[in-house]
C-alpha cells in the first residue's frame, strides 16, 4: 500500500435526474474528515438541472471534476467512464441519492493499514426512505467476507465500497441488465479471496421508489443474469437466485420493521 502521505482517493458519482438529492450526496463527500480526494461526477444526460448543479459545485471546490455523457448510457457505462478518468489508486463509489457519514473514508483508510494487501473494502449501511426519513435497521458488515459468502447475498452496497483502481478498471462493471456491481464484486473475490468490512453504518442508503431492487421480479431476473455472467449454468444460477431472493425479502422486511 502507498504511504499514508501519498494516499489519495477518486470518488466516482454517476448522476441522472438527481437534482432532488445530489446536493446532499456531494455535501457528504465534502464533509469527509479525510480530504485528499477528487470527486468525479458524471451526468448521464439528465433531463433536469443536475448538470447545472454539478457545474456549480465544481466552481466552488477544485477537487470536483464534472463530465457529461454524449448520450444517456446507463450506470455501468457511467461508472466505468469515471474509473477511466480517475487519477488515484483507490476508487470509492457514491450514488447521487446516497450519503456518507463524515468518517467513512478515514475509517476505510485505517482498515487498509490493518490489511495492506486488501483489494476491496466496504462498510455497513443505514437506510432512509425516498423522502429522507430514517429507518432504525442497520445492515451490518462482517470483518471478512469470502467469495462463497458473497454468493449467498450481496453485503457490499456499491456506495460503501472502496476498491483498487487497477482491479476495477480490469474487472469492469458489466451492463445494466444485471446487478453490475454485484457481478464485479463476485469476480474480484473469486480472484482475490477477501473483502474487508467495517461494521459501522457509514453509508446512508436511500431506498428509491424507482431503484432496480424495488421491483422484485426485475431484481430477481437481474440477479440471475449476474450469476450467469460470472459463469454459472442456468440451473445453478436459478438456485442461487432463489436463495438470494429469499434473503433480500427478509432484509427488506427487517428494514421496514426496524428490527
Amino acid at each position: 500500500m502507498e504511504s499514508e502521505g501519498n494516499l489519495k482517493i477518486s470518488v466516482v458519482m454517476p448522476a441522472y435526474n438527481a437534482e432532488s438529492f445530489i446536493e446532499d450526496a456531494v455535501n457528504s463527500v465534502l464533509a469527509q474528515t479525510f480530504e485528499d480526494y477528487e470527486l468525479i461526477i458524471i451526468d448521464d444526460c439528465s433531463g433536469d438541472n443536475t448538470y447545472e448543479m454539478i457545474e456549480g459545485f465544481a466552481r466552488k471546490d477544485s477537487r470536483i471534476r464534472v463530465y457529461r455523457n454524449e448520450k444517456n448510457s446507463g450506470v455501468s457505462f457511467t461508472r466505468n467512464f469515471g474509473i477511466s478518468v480517475a487519477r488515484y489508486k483507490w476508487i470509492a463509489f457514491l450514488d447521487s441519492d446516497d450519503m456518507w457519514r463524515p468518517k467513512k473514508l478515514e475509517k476505510q483508510l485505517e482498515l487498509l493499514k490493518e490489511h495492506p494487501n486488501a483489494i476491496i473494502t466496504y462498510t455497513g449501511s443505514s437506510f432512509i426512505d425516498f423522502e429522507g426519513t430514517p429507518f432504525s435497521y442497520n445492515l451490518p458488515a462482517v470483518p471478512v467476507i469470502t467469495y462463497k459468502e458473497l454468493l449467498k447475498h450481496n453485503l457490499l452496497s456499491c456506495s460503501s465500497v472502496m476498491v483498487k483502481k487497477d482491479v476495477i478498471k480490469r474487472i469492469k462493471m458489466a451492463h445494466d441488465k444485471m446487478h453490475e456491481d454485484y457481478s464485479a464484486w463476485l469476480q474480484i473475490l473469486r480472484e482475490y479471496e477477501y473483502a474487508f468490512g467495517i461494521n459501522e453504518p457509514l453509508l446512508v442508503y436511500r431506498i428509491s421508489k424507482n431503484s432496480k431492487s424495488a421491483n422484485r421480479i426485475k431484481s430477481a431476473r437481474m440477479i440471475y443474469n449476474s450469476y450467469r455472467y460470472v459463469g454459472y449454468n442456468f440451473i445453478i444460477a436459478a438456485l442461487l437466485m432463489l436463495r438470494y431472493s429469499i434473503y433480500s425479502i427478509k432484509k427488506r422486511r427487517l428494514i421496514k420493521r426496524g428490527e
